[in-house]
């Protein structure tokens, strides 16, 4: 068992970095592949209502609730941010921070492993994240539509 303080955020620093390695051999296979329309406002509010309220807010403690009581003028500065992110690929650093925080699976948990670990991020990343998903579910939905009616067509032909 550890008991020094410094070890024992190295051990946790080491834990999170194991749990969250990238193994993928391509680190770059998305690279120049973010082709596609500026983000609107309207994806942003989508995005936004359709996100849980309530929640705690990463570094940059901006949370979506107080996006909201911004109104039209945090909607176009969120918006705005995130199509600067969308056309230089670049996420900006504090963006890309998570807060992470153990909660013990047991009462008396020692090891790593006996906790589970969630992470705080930033509600802005939250609503970025949300949008690309939300298109790829478009994208998705729309080529399963046209399958089906493809396969419509040939199997009633």
């Amino acid at each position: 068992m550890i008991i020094d303080k410094e070890k024992i955020l190295e051990r946790w620093a080491e834990y999170i970095r194991e749990l969250f390695k990238d193994d993928r051999k391509d680190h770059n296979i998305m690279k120049n592949n973010f082709a596609g329309p500026p983000i609107m406002k309207k994806e942003v509010e989508t995005a936004i209502k359709k996100m849980k309220h309530g929640k705690a807010t990463g570094p940059d403690n901006i949370s979506v609730e107080l996006i909201e009581a911004l109104e039209d003028f945090g909607i176009g500065k969120v918006t705005h941010l995130l199509n600067e992110i969308y056309d230089t690929e670049q996420i900006p650093t504090d963006l890309s921070k998570s807060i992470f925080i153990a909660l013990p699976k047991k009462l008396g948990a020692t090891e790593c492993e006996l906790h589970r670990t969630i992470s705080l991020m930033s509600h802005i990343t939250k609503i970025l994240l949300k949008i690309i998903m939300l298109r790829i579910r478009n994208k998705l939905q729309k080529g399963t539509i046209l399958l089906l009616l493809f396969l419509y067509i040939i199997n009633n032909a």
